[in-house]
């Protein structure tokens, strides 16, 4: 993991984003304290093993007999976004 000041982030921003490329974290500073995070994007072939995986575990969940209320998937969906 790199981290950097805002400064630097600015003057170096193509380097930085050669380094996420790669598939290294960025973690970019101000005043010492992280405020922002560079990481590579999903590229668009992965959304066809991301759907995959979401359709085996629906497949499991049906099979298991398991049922998730509208509320219930809303919590799930929303954990660990703050």
């Amino acid at each position: 993991m790199i981290t950097v000041g805002t400064l630097e982030a600015k003057n170096k921003l193509s380097a930085l984003l050669d380094h996420v490329v790669r598939g290294e974290e960025v973690v970019i500073t101000r005043h010492g304290r992280p405020v922002a995070r560079l990481v590579p994007a999903v590229a668009v072939d992965d959304f066809g093993e991301i759907a995959r995986e979401i359709t085996a575990a629906r497949d499991a969940l049906a099979a298991s007999n398991v049922t998730l209320t509208t509320e219930e998937i809303r919590v799930l969906r929303d954990e660990g976004r703050r």
